[in-house]
């Protein structure tokens, strides 16, 4: 028993500085990393590292049921592929506005006024990020990192579809949704609540985007 306590505390030293081919799957239980195996009679010597013969143990050849191949493919570091480079504000504007079918000028608009572009933006009531997503409504637009800038225009253009679909494509009443909620604009008979801060918020939009279609979309 010391014996095999021995073995199996040599084994793991050893298994941490190389990279084994096999393992001998052992009667109790046990699987021993190892290079290769050698059979001398009665006992199995299992051969620990690749770059010669100083590093092994000794096992009886009773104790060992069989050996199984290591299918663990090491890959180089240099020859992992490397991630995907991030979004930059403008790219995830033109990728979300492409999928959902509205104008990237109009998302950017949007973003301007909730942010000015400042992806950690939180609002007083807890809005966050570029397009200012509540947690509830983030959260059902399958927003997970409010404060990723790829995220969150994805989930707020989301939004501004829905929107648009919902009432018709009237930009007044998509942006007064999007301000003051879907609910407030219900109230008042699907127009724009008599709230200043909405009515300045439609008009502020309405604005910055139709100069962004003069200055952009000049005639040929």
């Amino acid at each position: 028993m010391r014996k095999r306590i021995f073995i199996l505390a040599v084994v793991a030293a050893f298994s941490t500085l190389c990279s084994a081919s096999e393992y001998a799957v052992m009667r109790n239980g046990f699987a021993l990393k190892h290079e290769r195996h050698e059979v001398k009679g009665e006992v199995t010597r299992l051969y620990l590292n690749s770059d010669g013969n100083s590093s092994f143990v000794d096992v009886p050849s009773a104790d060992i049921l069989h050996f199984e191949k290591d299918e663990v493919v090491v890959v180089p570091e240099a020859a992992k592929p490397a991630p995907p480079p991030e979004l930059t504000i403008d790219q995830s504007i033109s990728q979300a506005g492409e999928k959902h079918h509205i104008d990237p000028d109009f998302i950017s608009s949007v973003v301007r006024a909730e942010s000015g572009f400042h992806p950690r933006a939180i609002s007083p009531k807890g809005a966050r990020g570029l397009m200012q997503l509540m947690p509830g409504t983030g959260a059902r637009l399958g927003v997970r990192r409010p404060h990723d800038p790829a995220q969150n225009i994805s989930g707020g253009t989301r939004y501004l579809r829905e929107l648009l679909n919902r009432f018709n494509n009237r930009v007044d009443l998509v942006l007064a949704s999007y301000n003051a909620g879907e609910g407030a604009v219900a109230k008042f008979g699907n127009k724009v609540p008599p709230y200043q801060e909405t009515r300045n918020y439609v008009k502020k939009i309405s604005k910055q985007y139709k100069r962004t279609i003069v200055r952009t979309r000049k005639p040929a």
